[in-house]
């Protein structure tokens, strides 16, 4: 199963004077997932290489004052995949952190699409606040494009 990219509407609606989203679905054919067990199986497991990505990331934004990863502090409860939960809901978990060069939040929506099968939704909103959260932006938009689907394909997996 492959992740496609959609067009995000309204990002907006979710962070207010957001300059960048992207959204990818996938569908899955299985148990039913609610929003909050698909987020943790999207987020909870990285695989290696993107584990080795973001090191080589905390240890280069770092110097720049930019927060080299979230706090390992928060509960289960509180987080997953070490990301702020913000809300949620059976179809829809918001996770996000806001920081002086940037705020991001982090979507994963389900929906039933009815024979056993789902569409779980990863989409992705920031809004930058200066340069350094610019450039940083556009510098992890590569990486993002590949990073995002590969986790999503996870959820199809567990």
């Amino acid at each position: 199963m492959k992740s496609v990219a959609t067009p995000f509407p309204n990002p907006g609606e979710v962070l207010a004077g957001a300059q960048f989203a992207d959204s990818y679905v996938l569908q899955i054919r299985g148990p039913s997932l609610d929003a909050e067990a698909a987020t943790r199986h999207v987020m909870g497991r990285t695989p290696g290489w993107i584990a080795g990505l973001m090191s080589l990331r905390n240890a280069l934004v770092k110097p720049l004052g930019l927060k080299a990863a979230p706090d390992k502090r928060l509960s289960d409860e509180n987080s997953i995949g070490r990301f702020p939960l913000i809300s949620r809901s059976p179809r829809r978990v918001v996770l996000g952190l806001d920081d002086r060069h940037l705020d991001f939040r982090i979507l994963v929506d389900v929906a039933d699409l009815g024979d056993r099968t789902q569409s779980v939704t990863a989409s992705t909103v920031v809004r930058t606040h200066n340069l350094p959260g610019r450039v940083y932006l556009a510098i992890v938009k590569p990486f993002h494009r590949v990073i995002v689907p590969a986790m999503l394909t996870r959820a199809a997996t567990a």
